[in-house]
């Protein structure tokens, strides 16, 4: 499994400053110590990681203690199985939660302006339905995106019938459904550079964050009482 890190994105200031906080405190810990101890300030960042503020993503905010390390534990297992079936991409731990970022080989992404999965979309796709299906107490959050082409809300819907997509194709792969949240962020979010026709291929993608759910969380502090 890759390095664990804390991404950069745009945030205010104070956000910075809170996330630069929990970058310092975090890399002098093990990985279950970020669970146990770094847990509700990890947690409650996700939501800015992310881009929203949903259940899905925020149900692991004010965890902590024993039950966060319980709950870092189980994680760490699943972002190591993530990493094993798709090895180009790229596996964050955040707090109780996992952020999944897909390179251009392991990725899930689009031919301009569409929302249909390729073939190779649905390979990889395949390869982490087997984990999400392994570990069936958390929620997956489905991040859509497009390149800047375009009107702008054009794109957004675009970005979420991406998103959509992924999320019905996961259920035919015997993911639950009632675990997921689908999210469309259009062009607001690049990660590469759309003046190129190499980076406005990049961005037209979907990533995902998988979160502990009730279940888990419940399981945990019955197991730390």
């Amino acid at each position: 499994m890759k390095t664990l890190k804390r991404p950069l994105f745009a945030v205010s200031l104070a956000g910075i400053v809170a996330i630069a906080a929990g970058c310092t405190a975090m890399q002098n810990t093990n990985k279950t110590q970020r669970g146990a101890g770094g847990g509700a300030a990890a947690g409650a960042l996700l939501g800015q990681l992310i881009g929203g503020n949903t259940k899905a993503t925020m149900i692991g905010a004010a965890i902590g203690g024993v039950a966060g390390g319980i709950i870092g534990n189980n994680m760490d297992k699943q972002a190591d199985a993530i990493q094993q079936a798709v090895p180009g991409a790229e596996v964050k731990r955040v707090g109780e939660s996992i952020q999944i970022i897909f390179d251009e080989n392991s990725g899930v992404n689009f031919a301009f302006n569409s929302s249909s999965l390729t073939a190779q979309a649905k390979a990889n796709l395949d390869q982490v339905a087997e984990v999400f299906r392994e570990f069936p107490d958390t929620n997956l959050l489905l991040e859509g995106h497009t390149d800047s082409t375009g009107d702008a809300n054009y794109n957004m819907t675009l970005s979420q019938q991406r998103a959509q997509a992924v999320a019905n194709y996961l259920k035919t792969k015997g993911v639950g459904a009632g675990r997921f949240t689908v999210q469309a962020f259009g062009e607001t979010k690049p990660r590469f550079d759309n003046s190129t026709p190499e980076g406005r291929a990049k961005n037209r993608r979907v990533e995902v964050v998988v979160a502990a759910n009730e279940d888990m969380i419940n399981d945990a502090k019955a197991q730390a009482r």
